[in-house]
């Protein structure tokens, strides 16, 4: 399995972008800009080696490091970072 290594701040905007969250609202519940929100997706995706949030979610949810499951009729997710630091 790949060794993917996301900062703390990376893991928490993909959590909340597996929450089906925007950008905005990721802003708003970490009290930093949209455009440090955007950076951060990023960076994320630069070191997933992937082109943007959809296909870096999609590799995050392969590689086991995020898992979206349904509950009630919403998506929520869990993120599991095993091995990432």
């Amino acid at each position: 399995m790949e060794d993917i290594v996301l900062s703390p701040r990376e893991k928490e905007v993909y959590d909340l972008l597996g929450q089906d969250k925007t950008t905005k609202e990721i802003a708003e519940l970490l009290c930093i800009s949209e455009i440090t929100v955007r950076n951060h997706i990023s960076n994320g995706a630069k070191k997933l080696g992937v082109k943007g949030r959809l296909q870096a979610i999609c590799k995050l949810v392969r590689l086991g490091k995020l898992q979206i499951k349904k509950k009630k009729d919403s998506y929520e997710s869990l993120v599991l970072w095993n091995g990432c630091s």
